[in-house]
């Protein structure tokens, strides 16, 4: 699939979601984002840190350096709002990346080593659209911790984004 105005439009989907789920976390005390809850990073803080890392790998990935990374997470963690500064500026780069990835090297295949070591190698698109998937998968997983809580999650589905936030040409490759 070379289809530029969806990977497009999904970097920007993903960068409104981590602004909205953000948002939404400055409204939950901290202590309630630093909980020990039943979920795979333990707790809010670490899972969006975890997003935030795996964001940085690709994004080495994808410029061919190396990310200095030696695991998933971070021992610790910046305060929600250096975090969520830290995610949007991160999140711009790839809406700037996805705007100017041409059909072909959106076909280019980039070899990398896995945290976990191994080999592994995927075409540049794949990785755009897997860092995509990356923070959807985690966003469930923070959903439910809200839950817990009980807080109530924003609603972050692509087609909230697609009613709420204007598609117009040049914003999403259109």
């Amino acid at each position: 699939m070379t289809d530029l105005t969806h990977v497009r439009m999904f970097a920007r989907y993903a960068a409104w979601t981590n602004d909205v789920l953000y948002d939404s976390l400055r409204e939950v005390p901290e202590r309630e984002r630093i909980a020990p809850r039943p979920s795979v990073f333990g707790n809010i803080m670490r899972t969006l840190n975890h997003v935030y890392v795996i964001d940085l790998i690709w994004q080495a990935h994808l410029e061919g350096r190396p990310h200095g990374f030696t695991a998933r997470n971070t021992e610790t963690h910046p305060p929600l709002a250096e975090l969520h500064a830290a995610q949007k500026e991160l999140d711009q780069w790839y809406i700037r990346y996805a705007d100017d990835i041409t059909k072909a090297a959106y076909g280019e295949i980039v070899n990398f080593t896995f945290v976990g070591g191994g080999a592994g190698s995927m075409s540049r698109g794949d990785i755009l659209l897997h860092v995509v998937n990356h923070t959807t998968y985690h966003r469930g997983h923070i959903t439910d911790m809200l839950m817990q809580i009980p807080f109530r999650p924003p609603a972050t589905d692509l087609p909230v984004f697609l009613r709420d936030v204007p598609q117009t040409p040049g914003s999403n490759g259109a």
